[in-house]
């Protein structure tokens, strides 16, 4: 009886096992490449009173090239690079960002529905509901997506980013 009770207990745990492991790589029904482009184009946000950051995205490979610059009264006070590419096996974006003067920054991102995205630090990749810092982007337009960013799931700030015409 207690062979038979072992190999159940077994049997259980693996079954527990599988059906976890399957739940955590299940790619969801979302092209995630398809939607990622609703921000390829040029984005401005003001992010104080007198700064603006302009938000310049391109398509590159299976993800994207951004320019970020920052302006303030006319004059640019920063400058950054960003590169977002397609991780297959995990169904997500990986971001990374690099601003003059400051340490990389190293994201993931990924569409939870047609019109809204997640983003979390790397680190917090594997256990997205403990993140202690969030960003969640919903597009309102095509023209105009919000981003609200949270501190322990809190909603800190929100910006209002609008897609601008670039005379060429």
């Amino acid at each position: 009886m207690k062979t038979l009770h072992k190999v159940a207990i077994i049997a259980v745990l693996i079954f527990l096992f599988i059906k976890g492991t399957q739940a955590q790589i299940q790619q969801s029904n979302l092209n995630q490449i398809e939607l990622l482009k609703q921000f390829i184009g040029n984005w401005k946000v003001d992010i104080a009173e007198d700064t603006t950051c302009f938000w310049d995205v391109r398509l590159f490979g299976s993800g994207l090239e951004g320019n970020i610059k920052y302006v303030t009264n006319g004059k640019t006070i920063n400058e950054g690079k960003q590169l977002l590419g397609y991780d297959k096996n995990i169904d997500k974006f990986i971001d990374v960002e690099l601003i003059n003067g400051k340490n990389i920054n190293l994201f993931a991102l990924w569409f939870i529905s047609e019109n809204k995205c997640v983003i979390h630090l790397y680190n917090d990749i594997s256990n997205p509901e403990k993140a202690t810092f969030k960003e969640e982007l919903e597009f309102k337009t095509p023209d105009l997506f919000l981003e609200t960013i949270k501190i322990n799931n809190k909603p800190d700030k929100t910006y209002a980013f609008i897609r601008v015409k670039i005379n060429e």
